[in-house]
């Protein structure tokens, strides 16, 4: 017997049944920023007009790929993400990716979100964007995310939902400028058990050189951050796994973090359990990406931060 097919909800998108038993495709794409190409992966919603576009922007020295599901296609952000109605593009940043050919060298992080705002506007031509664009980021990732919010385009983002980015590196983490190497493997992991079987080995495929002009920027994070924060006018949700050792994350450096964010009508802090820095490749990874859609919903309530009256 065939089920009768849900019906659309008022504002014309499928209802969650028929969302949910969609089975999203995940594809390659290109977008054209200002001539430089920026490469990704892009899952839609089946049969439906998206609601928005998340937008997942990768780490240091990973891929886009990082987002895909690493060892459980039940732990993907492109895959979740258009089964509940949304258009998820997660991209490869500038240095990285097909982009690699045309600046091995990368940019610094400022560069990185000029660039990643062309991208954006270019698939904003090519593809419907519903209620506009989403931040998911993830690392140093993060401080890009962070660069694209302060900027004048940064202002039509829906919001930020940041993981694994703080302000002051922790005392430990100052001896490793290379977060992917030179002994770091405790801070960038945690306790091993946060990942399942085949996570280490796997993870070797989303590895990818770090580009000079990015790396270099490492130790000047904690003086950039100040002159950005006060211009970021979207909300701002903030996750920290609880093994998170790069940043220091006491209360005093967490309220000191939030309270440059005076541009931002909502701004959040959360601590995610069982979790170590790489969170979107760890057992955790499930939860974290239905809080962050979660986090997306109450954007899209609140109109962007503009308070409602009844």
């Amino acid at each position: 017997m065939t089920a009768p097919a849900a019906p659309a909800v008022p504002d014309g998108s499928a209802a969650p049944a028929d969302v949910l038993s969609a089975v999203p495709a995940v594809r390659a794409v290109t977008l054209d920023a200002d001539g430089i190409e920026v490469s990704g992966l892009l899952a839609e919603p089946e049969g439906v007009a998206p609601r928005a576009v998340i937008v997942a922007i990768h780490g240091r020295g990973m891929c886009a790929e990082y987002f895909n599901g690493l060892t459980d296609p039940a732990d993907s952000l492109l895959a979740l993400g258009a089964r509940l109605g949304f258009s998820v593009l997660s991209l490869d940043r500038p240095g990285y990716g097909a982009s690699a050919r045309q600046i091995p060298e990368g940019q610094p992080l400022g560069e990185q979100a000029t660039t990643l705002h062309a991208a954006l506007a270019d698939f904003a031509l090519h593809h419907p964007t519903g209620a506009g664009f989403f931040v998911v980021a993830h690392s140093d990732g993060g401080k890009v995310t962070l660069h694209m919010a302060a900027q004048d385009a940064g202002s039509a983002l829906i919001g930020l939902d940041i993981n694994g980015c703080g302000w002051r590196y922790a005392p430990e983490a100052r001896h490793f400028p290379d977060t992917l190497g030179g002994g770091a493997s405790r801070l960038n992991w945690g306790p091993l058990n946060l990942y399942a079987p085949g996570t280490f080995r796997a993870s070797r495929a989303l590895l990818r050189p770090v580009p000079r002009r990015e790396e270099i920027q490492t130790a000047v994070w904690p003086i950039q951050y100040p002159k950005l924060a006060d211009r970021i006018t979207s909300p701002v949700r903030l996750t920290f796994a609880e093994h998170e050792l790069w940043w220091e994350l006491d209360d005093a450096a967490l309220a000191s973090m939030t309270g440059r964010l005076t541009a931002a009508p909502l701004v959040t802090v959360e601590r995610l359990p069982a979790a170590g820095h790489n969170i979107s490749i760890g057992r955790a990874a499930r939860t974290y990406h239905l809080r962050a859609v979660a986090f997306l919903e109450e954007c899209l309530l609140r109109g962007r931060g503009t308070p409602t009256t009844i």
